[in-house]
């Protein structure tokens, strides 16, 4: 059987992001992705409208049910909701330190609305930090996760926090033609790509992009090459991308 990540995230009812976009992300990197729920959000392409957490118990019993079953070898999450179900992923981390992990720091919906007190959130966040293999922090959530503006010295502070490597995606910067991509490892800065802004606002890109490194990360790539994977394979998914509503955040197309 196909290498396996263990997916901890939230459902999204639209499809765009959450745990449909793991799937469908690491199906397309060539690995197979097993499922963990923490919450059932209610929430269309455009907007958050809340969500209901799975409890600890519930969740860490559906990753105990795979693990004896499917060749897992990593971990990727997204949102996780509460502080329980944080301190939940913590301890079977700390249980399987064998499997590698993809930190998708999830804090807010792009489209806008609350998936769990952001500043609760943040300090719980400082147990999964040491775990990870990489963390994929957009820009704001970077600056919220350490309390620094300059994002060169929020990269650095993470880094103190424990971290191994950060890809810090650059699409919530000011840059009106281009979107830019570092990816530091051990705090040096590595790699660093530019591609062109699309034009609108996309739906699950993040979710899309850590699960697809954590398929490649699966399948045995280097940590740089299975970034670089994932960015070109998520440009051409932005591209081709289709519009739920006129006007409305794009949901990526995955397939085909």
């Amino acid at each position: 059987m196909r290498p396996t990540v263990l997916c901890f995230s939230g459902l999204d009812p639209s499809g765009g992001a959450g745990l449909q976009a793991d799937i469908e992300a690491i199906g397309q990197s060539g690995a197979h992705a097993a499922i963990a729920c923490t919450a059932l959000t209610i929430q269309n392409s455009q907007q958050v409208f809340g969500f209901e957490a799975t409890s600890k118990s519930l969740l860490l019993a559906q990753a105990h049910a795979v693990v004896g079953d499917l060749p897992i070898c990593g971990v990727k999450s997204g949102m996780l909701g509460t502080t329980d179900n944080i301190a939940a992923l913590a301890e079977f981390l700390a249980e399987h330190p064998e499997y590698f992990y993809v930190l998708d720091p999830v804090l807010v919906a792009n489209s806008g609305g609350s998936l769990g007190d952001q500043a609760t959130l943040v300090k719980a966040f400082t147990q999964l930090i040491p775990h990870a293999t990489i963390i994929t922090p957009n820009t704001v959530e970077l600056r919220a996760l350490t309390g620094e503006q300059d994002l060169e010295l929020a990269t650095q502070k993470l880094f103190a926090m424990g971290a191994k490597a950060i890809l810090v995606k650059g699409g919530h910067e000011d840059t009106p033609d281009y979107i830019q991509n570092s990816l530091y490892i051990q705090g040096e800065l590595v790699n660093q790509t530019r591609c062109a802004r699309l034009e609108g606002e996309y739906h699950g890109s993040g979710c899309s992009l850590a699960s697809f490194i954590a398929g490649r990360l699966a399948l045995g790539d280097q940590l740089k090459t299975a970034v670089q994977h994932a960015e070109t394979w998520l440009f051409g998914v932005l591209k081709n991308a289709e519009t739920p509503i006129p006007n409305g955040q794009k949901i990526p197309k995955r397939f085909g």
